[in-house]
């Protein structure tokens, strides 16, 4: 498979703040990564070195196998589309104006009039005059309508309606089929979960996992909610991969890491009442990842 980004060791530093330190991951071709953090995490500084926005502190980016150790960093440009935050447009301009821009340096479009029908959007009106949701479907129109080989987007799909999400989901994954590469920065786990192959965790500017997403998928995580006949000591349930979550009427809410055999075998002697078993979310997997 071939490699279209590699970061390697990675830093950032403003002063003595560490926004970016020592991150390592790649992104092979038609992959799509969902990079995931809180506010101040370092996912937006993260975006602007891949993009060469602002120069590294430290470590190296490759793309499409340029290095941005080298002067000829700049010709990985021509292969990527990107959206980020608080994107640049022109009050004056109307949606057109942008957009024939973005044909002045990218040549005609010829999937520009689909991705206006798609996203519903009125190109007439000038800028001043959009909500925030249509100035996000205009970003996307610009970043998508050159048919990128690389996607890098700063929460793509802020300020969507549901519906839209949902046709941006569908044309990220076709896109992904034909062999483009997307790299995603993301708040909402469920959409991660929905349309990403792998996801990268980063917190106070440290990457925490990189793992695919049928690989956090199979990690061992189920919630338990069990009462029982007579009065049950927690002291009986907890152990290293059984936490009690919550204590309720005759009995708990636990959270199980692991194979459930070892659980059902501790219990089978108890004398249950009831038990609900629910497999954990991408959700909660992540916030395991993150009390570490």
């Amino acid at each position: 498979m071939e490699t279209i980004l590699k970061v390697k060791n990675l830093k950032k530093y403003f002063g003595r703040v560490k926004a970016i330190d020592g991150v390592s991951f790649e992104v092979e071709k038609g992959e799509i990564l969902g990079f995931l953090g809180p506010n101040g995490a370092g996912k937006t500084t993260t975006i602007r070195c891949l993009l060469d926005f602002i120069r590294p502190s430290n470590g190296e980016i490759e793309i499409f196998g340029y290095s941005s150790r080298n002067p000829d960093f700049y010709k990985s440009r021509s292969k990527i589309g990107y959206l980020i935050a608080g994107s640049n447009l022109v009050e004056q301009w109307t949606g057109y104006d942008h957009l024939s821009y973005q044909e002045a340096l990218h040549g005609e479009s010829k999937i520009k009039n689909e991705l206006i029908k798609k996203f519903s959007f009125d190109p007439k009106p000038k800028v001043k005059n959009l909500s925030t949701g249509n100035r996000q479907k205009l970003g996307l129109i610009m970043t998508l309508m050159s048919e990128p080989e690389f996607l890098v987007m700063d929460e793509p799909t802020a300020s969507l309606d549901p519906i839209l999400q949902e046709e941006f989901y569908k044309i990220i994954r076709k896109l992904s089929s034909e062999g483009v590469t997307v790299f995603m920065s993301s708040h909402n786990l469920a959409e991660v979960e929905k349309v990403c192959s792998k996801v990268a965790m980063i917190k106070s500017g440290k990457l925490i996992t990189v793992q695919k997403i049928s690989a956090l998928e199979g990690k061992k995580i189920h919630s338990v909610k069990i009462t029982f006949s007579e009065k049950v000591s927690k002291d009986l349930l907890v152990d290293k991969n059984t936490e009690i979550q919550e204590e309720i009427p005759n009995g708990f809410e636990l959270s199980v890491k692991g194979e459930m055999d070892a659980f059902i075998k501790k219990i089978a002697k108890l004398k249950i009442e009831s038990i609900s078993i629910m497999q954990a979310n991408l959700e909660e997997i992540f916030l395991e990842f993150y009390k570490k």
